[in-house]
């Protein structure tokens, strides 16, 4: 213990890798750069972005498994990376919570129900009313198998009790650019890349699947206040080590992550994206992490979703 505290009242003494698990400009990049630039400044060292992508995140964050504990490689993982991997990949080469030391979930964002502007579906009732008269006539576009749009959807079809048909594409923006098109219905996908389009006035969302209303769509009503209370879907981003950090160098590191997320400026360099900052820190990452898990796994189970 006395050398962990000491390795703690020095650390960090050289600069810390961030490693972001997706290509650069993406939602994960989005979120750990000024995460980064603003953490660096509480702990006096550069925090230093490296992008390790492919495999749905699980190549960074199995980088950052393997690393040493030392407080000096960090992973910015995601609903993806640290709830949704282990059971969609049947050979993920890390554990989720066994290989990882929790430090601080820092945002979230919901995922956006939206249509074409011009649609006859106006509201989420007349899809729900629609899908249950003719199962397996609604298709919906989403960002690709296992995505949190597509597991979203398919928790959004057990929750409401009907049929949509999946139409998986190879990333966000084809999926959103075939629904103003007109050659898809429907698309599930995160806030950051339909918002753009709704305020444009080119897609119209249905509703969004966080517990509270986005701020930045103020007038579009949750699923949960829609008649599902239960319904809750959220991307979200937290900061985790390799496990079997030293206890005292990762309490300094989620004071720190914290204090960022409380912070306006973090607030408003992620606000325009529709991103929430996580202001709230009562209920810890690990219980966090570990219910949403279990959730996910269920929504992987009931929908089929594989990945090799």
């Amino acid at each position: 213990m006395l050398l962990s505290n000491a390795m703690a009242d020095v650390y960090p003494s050289k600069p810390i890798r961030l490693i972001v698990p997706f290509p650069p400009g993406g939602p994960t990049d989005i979120v750990a750069r000024p995460l980064a630039v603003l953490l660096g400044e509480r702990l006096k060292e550069q925090i230093i972005i490296e992008n390790k992508g492919g495999a749905g995140g699980a190549i960074g964050a199995d980088l950052v498994a393997k690393s040493a504990p030392d407080g000096y490689t960090l992973l910015m993982g995601t609903v993806g990376t640290n709830a949704i991997n282990g059971s969609l990949y049947k050979q993920l080469p890390y554990d989720m919570t066994r290989d990882f030391t929790p430090i601080a979930l820092v945002a979230t964002a919901p995922v956006v129900i939206v249509v074409n502007a011009n649609d006859r579906i106006k509201t989420l009732a007349e899809l729900i009313a629609e899908a249950r008269a003719k199962p397996d006539s609604i298709a919906y576009g989403t960002a690709g198998n296992g995505t949190p749009g597509h597991l979203t959807a398919a928790l959004f079809e057990s929750s409401t009790q009907i049929k949509l048909k999946h139409i998986p594409y190879k990333g966000s923006a084809p999926a959103v650019t075939d629904l103003i098109g007109n050659q898809i219905p429907l698309v599930f996908d995160p806030i950051q890349s339909v918002l753009p389009h709704i305020t444009s006035g080119k897609l119209r969302a249905l509703a969004v699947t966080s517990k509270t209303r986005s701020p930045l769509l103020p007038n579009v009503p949750t699923v949960a206040e829609l008649g599902y209370p239960q319904f809750e879907s959220t991307a979200w981003w937290a900061l985790f080590g390799p496990a079997k950090m030293p206890e005292p160098i990762t309490k300094k590191l989620r004071a720190d992550a914290e204090k960022v997320a409380q912070s306006t400026i973090f607030k408003e360099r992620l606000g325009n994206l529709g991103v929430q900052p996580n202001t709230d820190f009562k209920e810890s990452l690990v219980n966090f992490q570990t219910s949403e898990i279990a959730k996910w796994a269920r929504v992987v189970r009931d929908s089929g979703a594989t990945i090799d």
